[in-house]
């Protein structure tokens, strides 16, 4: 404290009594050590920021695959550097969530590996929480979003284990151009309207000599991402959400096997046959070089495909997903990020948990990246409606109609409750069982995995 002072006085000279008088009452060795302090290039006395720039902390972010994305990221970064002088170095990960998943658990477990701040999926807090650092209002305050289901979905116990990062949800992609040529004032309001424009669609652009146009493209891999499409099929049209909150399993009724078997009748017909091994990007490859009419993905979607060498990137427009007896079943996505609760550099993973969720930061995430916010109130933002103008739409999604998967009552059970969903309902689009032998054997597997009861009436 005397050395920050001495050196205050000094830099307005030494014109002032209260300089000669701190010169006269300090011991030779605390002059002699503030002197050094001021030496230009000295390391004798470092500030905070100093001590937190030779500190380099590991982020373990799988984000989006893309030059945009990843270009964004950096700069993030680099900001964070310039604010608290905190180096971060970012691992690589896998595409896939159960891949991730792997990867998250074998460095989690190994101490000397474990990554100091870690995104996890929106499906994960159970699974991640032994893992992860209790949180509290240092972290909590300012930095949690305002959205009413984003900090119970990270609480675990009663205890806050990460912080929301961003929110996803399934969106329908569509080509602006198209739908005018072919009259349409409109993108599809139903998934019977989709199965229809999209096969006109396609048998006219076929017809021109696009023999590998296609109307619909989607993410039908036997992966969790078939788990949010099968997911956003079922809820829209009043099937429940494979096990409802008070722990009974419903997937096998009629609804929601009906709408497994609409999307089987897509397979080859509107959609590819090689729709059922596509995940994100596949769907998006096929987008962006102006092979179909319309697309399901997630938000930054939107990036990519409006990025150099896209297509379509002036002619589509995103919107809600169509609608089903029941209304939209868009599956809510995204990620939040936890700190590693064996990590030796504690306050500054804080700070960068703290930087990343920041409303400003998103924000500009949101306008660079399409990458939907934790904030009520940006997706009212000029700024932010004029890069994304579906983000509109999105706010009356995440308010009232988000579809959510059985993580909360599942906790470390999910994953093998979503293999059992997806393996099932994929071999559904491969036309090897129908959906009445699946719905009877998913049943089965579910009650041997929970132990949970089934539903009654749910869903019929």
């Amino acid at each position: 404290m005397k050395c920050r002072l001495l050196q205050r006085h000094l830099n307005v000279g030494f014109s002032t009594g209260m300089a000669r008088s701190v010169y006269r009452r300090a011991p030779l060795w605390r002059l002699l050590l503030c002197a050094i302090c001021l030496i230009p290039g000295s390391q004798g006395c470092k500030s905070a920021h100093d001590e937190r720039a030779s500190v380099t902390i590991t982020l373990l972010d799988p984000g989006w695959l893309e030059r945009g994305f990843l270009d964004w990221r950096n700069h993030e970064m680099e900001q964070f550097k310039r604010e608290t002088g905190i180096s971060v170095k970012l691992l690589p990960a896998p595409e896939t969530v159960i891949d991730q998943l792997a990867l998250w658990r074998k460095l989690l477990e190994a101490p000397s590996d474990a990554p100091d701040v870690f995104a996890i999926d929106v499906i994960w807090p159970a699974l991640m929480a032994p893992y992860a650092m209790s949180l509290d209002s240092s972290v909590t305050n300012d930095t949690a979003g305002d959205f009413s289901f984003l900090l119970p979905n990270n609480t675990v116990n009663g205890i806050v284990v990460a912080m929301p990062y961003h929110i996803d949800a399934g969106l329908l992609f569509y080509r602006t151009d198209l739908l005018r040529e072919y009259g349409y004032r409109a993108p599809p309001k139903t998934w019977g309207d989709l199965e229809k424009m999209a096969a006109r669609i396609q048998k006219g652009e076929r017809a021109k000599g696009n023999s590998d146009f296609w109307g619909f493209v989607w993410q039908g891999s036997a992966s969790e991402a078939l788990t949010c499409n099968a997911l956003e099929w079922q809820a829209a049209d009043g099937g429940g959400i494979i096990i409802e909150k008070d722990r009974t399993i419903s997937v096998n009724n009629p609804r929601a096997l009906r709408s497994w078997r609409r999307a089987a009748r897509w397979v080859g017909t509107i959609s590819p046959p090689g729709v059922t091994a596509y995940r994100e990007w596949d769907a998006l490859n096929i987008w962006r070089t102006g092979k179909a009419a319309f697309m399901r993905n997630w938000p930054t979607g939107y990036l990519t495909s409006r990025s150099e060498g896209s297509i379509v990137a002036d002619r589509f427009a995103a919107t809600l997903l169509p609608a089903g007896l029941a209304g939209i079943g868009a599956t809510m996505g995204g990620s939040n990020l936890s700190i590693f609760r064996g990590t030796k550099h504690p306050a500054e993973a804080r700070a960068l948990l703290r930087f990343l969720c920041r409303r400003d930061v998103q924000k500009a995430r949101a306008i660079t990246t399409s990458q939907p916010p934790t904030f009520v109130d940006l997706y009212e933002d000029a700024e932010v409606l004029k890069a994304n103008p579906h983000f509109a739409e999105l706010k009356n999604l995440f308010l009232h109609d988000l579809t959510m998967r059985p993580s909360g009552v599942l906790g470390d059970k999910y994953t093998e409750v979503s293999v059992a969903y997806f393996q099932e309902v994929h071999d559904v689009l491969l036309h090897k069982v129908d959906s009445s032998q699946a719905g009877e054997k998913l049943q089965a597997e579910l009650i041997h995995i929970t132990g949970f009861p089934v539903a009654g009436a749910t869903g019929k």
